[in-house]
This record gives C-alpha cells, structure tokens and sequence, in this order.
C-alpha cells in the first residue's frame, strides 16, 4: 500500500479547518488524526467550527477543543443552530460558510461524510464542498445507531497510545452523552481497530476517511 503525504511547504504552519455538526462529532471522527498532526508538525493552526451545541453542551465542546487543540495555536467556534433542524435553516448555515471562507485558507479540511444518515451531518458536508471547492477534504465517519458505516478509502494509522487518548477524552468530557447506549469507549476503540486491520497498521489502529477528490503529483515525493 503506497502511502502519501501531505504535500506543503514545510517551513510554513500547517493550517487545518475542523466542522462538526455537533459537539463530539469532531474529535470521534478524527480526534486521533489530529493528536497525531499536532504531534508531528511544529507549528499547527486549526480553526475548529461545532455548529450545535448550546449549555452544557457548548461547555463540553469547548472543553474538548482546548484539551485536543493544546499546543496550537487555534480559534474555537460554537454555534446554536437547533440540533436535527439544518435542512430547515439551510440559509442561515449557508450564511456561515460564506462568513467562513474569506476568514480562512486551509491545507487540510475535515467534516461530515456526504453518505451519513444524520440530516445535520449531510448538510455540513454538502456545504463544505459547496463553499471550499479547491481544497483537500477528508470526510470523516461517526458511528450510530443508523448503521451507515462504510467503505472509507484513506486511512491515518495510529499507535494506541494516541488511540486510549483520544478515546478517553472523548468519554470524560462529554458526560451529557453517557446515556447514549452506543457512546462507550468499546465503540470508539472498535471502530479504530477495524480500521486498522483494514489498512494493514503497524500499530493495529487508524482513522478513516473518505476523499472524493486528490491530485496525484508524480514529481513530488510521497
């Protein structure tokens, strides 16, 4: 399996734009990508968007941004649209987005799966690509009741260090998810081996991603 890198300058920061629909959505479906970035790259700048969350909810998530943005230099987002109501404010969502796009020029974007089941999670994807149409986007995976898991085509191996990290943030910080039957560590950790045992990871783990569109540059290295 041929493996592909990130291709930038390296003197400049990396520059990365994180979208989730809802507070947890980001770190369950590249948490341990971003730990891994952050560790690999010196100078990391991340704007990070969750679109609903409100109380204890929007305390969680900022919460959860500082603990996985730390030692970068970052801009935390929290906003109040009405959670399972996107389609129906489609305009205003819209609206964000175009605020979004001059304030922001990322090597690297991340958001929702165009194919997942959840309506609020499917409108932030069409929208990403609607709005950055000349970027690299992963679209990452969350999974749920709806069962809508698929077959993603980019993997990021990891070791399970980075793994039990990002797991164990994911379930200390976000206590007003802990009734959630599916919202366990075995779920996240499962998910993660699968991954892993799909990509053939050293380390037995990886996240996965689906990318619509890639440039293969033959001249550059890989």
């Amino acid at each position: 399996m041929l493996a592909i890198g990130l291709a930038r300058n390296s003197d400049s920061p990396l520059r990365l734009l994180c979208l989730g629909a809802h507070s947890d959505d980001v770190e369950i479906g590249c948490g341990g990508t971003l730990l891994k970035l952050i560790g690999d790259h010196q100078h990391v700048i991340v704007h990070w968007v969750v679109f609903s969350a409100t109380g204890q909810r929007a305390v969680e998530a900022g919460a959860s941004a500082a603990k996985f943005l730390e030692g970068t230099e970052h801009e935390v987002e929290i906003k109040d649209f009405r959670d399972g109501f996107f389609p129906y404010v489609g305009y205003e969502v819209k609206q964000f987005f175009e605020d979004l796009k001059p304030r922001c020029s990322p090597d690297l974007i991340f958001t929702h799966h165009r194919n997942d089941r959840h309506q609020d999670h499917r409108v932030i994807s069409d929208l990403t690509w609607n709005t950055f149409r000349n970027h690299m986007i992963l679209e990452y995976e969350i999974p749920k009741y709806d069962g809508d898991l698929g077959s993603p085509n980019v993997f990021v191996h990891l070791d399970e260090a980075t793994c039990q990290r990002k797991v164990r943030g994911i379930v200390d910080l976000f206590q007003t998810q802990q009734n959630r039957h599916w919202f366990t560590a075995d779920t996240f950790l499962s998910l993660l081996r699968l991954r892993g045992i799909e990509s053939a990871a050293p380390g037995g783990y990886a996240e996965a991603f689906y990318s619509r569109k890639a440039v293969f540059d033959t001249a550059r290295g890989v």
